[in-house]
């Protein structure tokens, strides 16, 4: 990319949930912060969507991939893996009051924390509470943000909360666009999100 233009928030990001987007301060170009900060306000009361693809996680040494249903309902959210190899799929649901873990061996899960427990049933990483934001282009609300941004004007490479996600697509199509390749890395950790169908309700 010719142009990178590195933006330093200097305060909490935006938070997703939130009723009204909060006012953040950045050094960089205006003209690209004026945009971001427009998709932001746009996509702040985005909560209800289902989000189709392939997700990819690893931790240098094991991992799994595969298809997935992403369907967010407020602060619900029920989220569905299938493994191509098996064919076996679980089902991660919850919300607020905590989380439950289907379909695989030893029975259902439940814990308060969706992350601890997808990390002590199936030893995986993925930032889940940070990914509702990511996957959107938004910055989450666990700390300051860097942002690059590329020639399209679109964020390319976000870095938050240690995890640097890199943004590969963009569906342009849409206004405002989101992105369809995602890939989050905190090493030894990767997440890889590819989009293949968004409804947004």
């Amino acid at each position: 990319m010719r142009f990178r233009h590195r933006l330093l928030a200097a305060a909490l990001p935006l938070l997703l949930a939130a009723c009204a987007p909060q006012l953040v301060r950045i050094k960089g170009d205006a003209a690209l912060l004026n945009a971001q900060a427009a998709r932001e306000h746009v996509l702040a009361h985005t909560d209800h969507w289902t989000l189709e693809g392939r997700l990819g996680v690893s931790d240098g040494h094991t991992g799994g991939s595969g298809g997935f249903t992403w369907t967010q309902d407020g602060d619900s959210y029920r989220f569905v893996f299938r493994t191509p190899i098996t064919g076996r799929s679980f089902e991660l649901s919850g919300g607020p009051d905590g989380a439950l873990l289907e379909g695989l061996d030893g029975g259902p899960l439940r814990g308060t924390d969706a992350e601890a427990l997808m990390r002590r049933a199936l030893g995986w990483e993925v930032p889940l509470h940070d990914l509702r934001a990511w996957v959107l282009g938004l910055r989450a609300d666990s700390g300051p943000a860097e942002l690059a941004f590329g020639d399209n004007q679109l964020p390319s490479l976000l870095t938050q909360d240690g995890w640097t996600v890199d943004y590969r697509a963009w569906d342009t199509a849409r206004q405002p666009a989101l992105p369809t390749t995602i890939f989050a890395a905190r090493p030894p950790y990767k997440v890889r999100l590819s989009v293949e169908n968004w409804t947004i309700r």
